[in-house]
């Protein structure tokens, strides 16, 4: 399927404003103190959770820990990835900080549940400079089996060859720029692939070859397209994630920021394809610079036998 009823999510310890990866993403805001930060953090993530298990989502918990700090570890879709077939990905991160994030044992407290049949490790590309950090780097549409990525820094075009050749998937890959023609940092700012609704700012990718291939593409694999304008996009309505409910029925999870944002003709769209969750991430979208999709790590592993 293209989408889980299962998430994975970190509950923030000492979420901040995050030095090592503001450089090139340019959505971060140094707005609170620390401790500020934190406090607001925390309540929006609690009421992050309780939205999606009110509407059928299965949320698994993580308490991120003090030490070390990472102060995105509240983004832990990033670095790894979980499939259908039993493999568990882990992935090359620009940010040194951010590296850390895969030795806070979340992944084994995770396993106890789930079968892995094959663990593909990137990560010694981080030595070569080489990065390709997982979902926000690629978005997915693993129906199809077709991998969508903007190249920037933290994408670059030999991983994501590499992980195409290891998964079977095709790739449609593109420049992306905000409207000051900078490198976006992340594909999933910029676009999402649900079932049957796909949510794109086209404009973001300059090359009229490039655009037109995106949207061929995302046509062709039966998708309607909800395209997005620059303010959209930076109010963060590309970073969306469609999850379904314990009956089967989808849900497309954003930002109240990014549902603020759209149209009434917009929101009618969605509305045709999945049952919208805004949810309020003011302070994590701000400081953070990731949304909605960036907070949820999607669990698509097998279940060991006898575990509900």
């Amino acid at each position: 399927m293209q989408t889980t009823n299962t998430v994975l999510m970190i509950r923030p310890t000492r979420f901040t404003f995050n030095l090592d990866t503001a450089g090139n993403n340019r959505f971060q805001q140094r707005i609170l103190t620390p401790d500020e930060a934190q406090v607001r953090a925390l309540e929006e993530f609690d009421g992050y959770v309780a939205a999606l298990r009110d509407q059928g989502v299965d949320v698994l918990v993580a308490q991120d820990s003090e030490a070390p700090h990472t102060p995105d570890s509240i983004f832990p879709n990033n670095w790894w990835s979980s499939h259908a077939d039993g493999t568990l990905a882990l992935y090359p991160m620009e940010g040194h900080n951010r590296r850390l994030e895969r030795s806070k044992g979340v992944l084994e407290n995770l396993l106890h549940d789930y079968r892995i049949e094959r663990v593909l490790d990137f990560t010694e590309m981080e030595e070569q400079g080489l990065f390709l950090e997982g979902t926000g780097s690629m978005v997915l549409d693993r129906q199809h089996h077709i991998c969508y990525a903007g190249y920037s820094s933290r994408t670059h075009a030999k991983a994501l060859r590499h992980f195409v050749e290891q998964f079977g998937y095709n790739l449609c890959a593109f420049h992306a720029e905000d409207r000051q023609g900078v490198a976006i940092y992340h594909t999933n700012v910029m676009m999402s692939v649900g079932t049957s609704l796909a949510v794109a700012c086209l404009d973001s990718v300059s090359a009229s070859g490039e655009r037109t291939a995106l949207e061929t593409q995302l046509r062709a694999t039966g998708k309607d397209i909800l395209a997005l304008n620059w303010d959209q996009l930076e109010s963060f309505a590309g970073n969306m994630l469609e999850v379904h409910n314990r009956a089967g029925e989808p849900v497309l999870v954003m930002s109240r920021t990014a549902w603020n944002s759209l149209g009434s003709a917009q929101r009618s769209l969605i509305e045709r394809h999945a049952r919208p969750l805004p949810v309020n991430i003011d302070t994590i979208e701000r400081i953070g610079g990731g949304s909605a999709r960036c907070m949820l790590a999607e669990v698509h592993l097998p279940r060991k036998a006898g575990q509900a």
